[in-house]
C-alpha cells in the first residue's frame, strides 16, 4: 500500500486535496482525521503539518508527500522533488533597506533573517557566499532590520507591497521560485503504485492545462488549419457528411483558447466548440 502525506493545513492543503481527489482518490471530509485509508485505491493518506512533510518522506515513514519545493529544500531531509503540481507558486527574494544594496553577492558579510534558514544557506554555499551568519525567526520576518537583528531579510514575495510598507525593497536574483511538488526519498527504488499516482497526477495537469477544441473546416483549408491546432502528437480529422468540409479535433492550451478560435475563424473554419477536460492519460 502506498504511503501519501498531504498538508493537513495552509496553503497547500486544500489545492493538494482537490487535486487527489480529480486524480480519483479519496480524500477526508473531516478535518479532524489524520489517517484515511482508500482500499480501492491500494493507498493509504496521513495529514501532516506541511514542514513535516519532507521529513516524513525522507525518514521513509510515507513513500511520497505533497510539499512546497521551499519547505523540501529547507528540510535538508533525503526527500526530493518527483513532479511539480503547478500550484502554491511563490518566489522568494532578498530584501533590505531601500537604495542601499543591489547585488546578491553584497550579501556577504551581512546577517540575513529568514523563515528558511537552510534553504538560503544552500542557495548562498552554492554561490560562494559567506554571510555573517543567518537567523531564523518564525513568521513575518519584515521588522528584523528595524529592529536590529539582522542586515538583509530573505522572504516570500509577491507584489512587494508589505517589503515596501515597512521600508525595504528587493534586490539581486530570486532565491528560488517555488510550487507544490510530490516529493519521494532519494536513495532508495521508487515505491509500489508511485507510477500510477504519478500518471493519474499528470492528468489532472494536463487537463486543467488543456481543452479540447472542436471545428469544421473546408477540405482545402484543413492544412492551414491543423498548423494552428497541431494538438499534442496530431488533430483528429474526420470526413463529414458534405464531403467538401472536414471536422477537427485537437488539445488547445486553455490559456490561448480565444486567440485560438478567432485564429481559426480567420483561416475559414466555422462551428468551432470548445470543452474542457475532465480527465486524461497522456
Amino acid at each position: 500500500m502506498l504511503r501519501i502525506a498531504v498538508p493537513n493545513k495552509g496553503s497547500l492543503s486544500e489545492p493538494a486535496v482537490s487535486m487527489l481527489r480529480e486524480a480519483g482518490y479519496r480524500q477526508r471530509r473531516d478535518a479532524r482525521e489524520l489517517v484515511l485509508p482508500d482500499p480501492d485505491n491500494d493507498v493509504e493518506f496521513f495529514f501532516l503539518r506541511p514542514r513535516d512533510v519532507a521529513v516524513y518522506v525522507g525518514a521513509g515513514t510515507v513513500d511520497v508527500g505533497v510539499t512546497g519545493r521551499d519547505l523540501l529544500i529547507d528540510s535538508g531531509s533525503a526527500a526530493v522533488e518527483h513532479l511539480p503540481l503547478g500550484f502554491a507558486r511563490s518566489t522568494f527574494r532578498f530584501a533590505t533597506t531601500a537604495g542601499t544594496l543591489t547585488d546578491s553577492r553584497q550579501v556577504a558579510g551581512q546577517r540575513v533573517a529568514t523563515s528558511y534558514p537552510e534553504l538560503v544557506a544552500v542557495h548562498l554555499r552554492e554561490r560562494g557566499i559567506e554571510p555573517a551568519g543567518i537567523v531564523r525567526l518564525d513568521g513575518a520576518v519584515e521588522s528584523a532590520i528595524r529592529l536590529g537583528v539582522a542586515d538583509v531579510i530573505a522572504d516570500v514575495v509577491e507584489t512587494g507591497t508589505t517589503l515596501r510598507a515597512a521600508g525595504l525593497e528587493v534586490f539581486g536574483e530570486p532565491i528560488l521560485r517555488s510550487e507544490a511538488v510530490l516529493a519521494r526519498r532519494s536513495d532508495v527504488d521508487e515505491p509500489a503504485g508511485l507510477d500510477v499516482l504519478t500518471r493519474r497526477l499528470q492528468g489532472v495537469l494536463t487537463a486543467r492545462e488543456y481543452v479540447l477544441m472542436d471545428y469544421d473546416v473546408p477540405l482545402h483549408l484543413v492544412d492551414d488549419a491543423v498548423a494552428i491546432t497541431p494538438g499534442l502528437e496530431s488533430p483528429t480529422v474526420s470526413p463529414l457528411h458534405n464531403g467538401e468540409w472536414a471536422a477537427v479535433r485537437a488539445m488547445v492550451r486553455r490559456d490561448q483558447t480565444n486567440r485560438v478560435m478567432d485564429d481559426l475563424y480567420d483561416v475559414g473554419a466555422r462551428a468551432i466548440l470548445v470543452t474542457s477536460i475532465h480527465a486524461c492519460r497522456i
